[in-house]
């Protein structure tokens, strides 16, 4: 295998990574907050950030750096449409993400207090969750967008 299909093999792998991990502990999350149970919700939210850290930050890291070589060792035109198209939408769901990412930590933080003590929720959860799920459906289109753009390369 030359270094170009491993790079690229790597770089299929990482996006499956961001949107494998993206979708699998928005699920996650929401199937336990329409529970309604704090010590379910509390270690979704727990598993979500540390899913987040393992693996989405290094593919996340890892996309742009292997996007390049790949363009750079592929000899595309970093002008092309489809390109420029793939890198406005990875920094539209990266704009979204990281956002996701904080608001994340502060839901694990307010679920993991509320189970400690036996109490429910604070409204201040739903609204996070809310402005979480928003920020969510644009940055999984973008992803899933890219996911065409790289396959169709119109």
């Amino acid at each position: 295998m030359s270094a170009y299909d491993f790079v690229k093999a790597l770089h299929v792998v990482s996006a499956a990574i961001i949107f494998g991990t993206g979708l699998g502990t928005a699920f996650m999350v929401w199937r336990a907050g329409r529970s309604g149970e704090v010590v379910a919700i509390a270690f979704a939210a727990r598993h979500a950030v540390t899913a987040d850290w393992l693996f989405t930050t290094p593919a996340v890291i890892f996309q742009p750096l292997s996007g390049a070589w790949l363009i750079w060792q592929g000899g595309y035109d970093p002008r092309e449409a489809w390109l420029i198209w793939s890198l406005g939408l990875y920094l539209v769901a990266g704009l979204c993400w990281v956002p996701v990412v904080r608001l994340q930590l502060r839901m694990r933080d307010l679920a993991q207090a509320a189970a400690a003590n036996g109490a429910p929720l604070p409204g201040d959860y739903r609204r996070l969750m809310t402005v979480w799920t928003r920020l969510g459906w644009p940055a999984f289109l973008a992803v899933l967008a890219i996911f065409a753009l790289m396959v169709a390369k119109p």
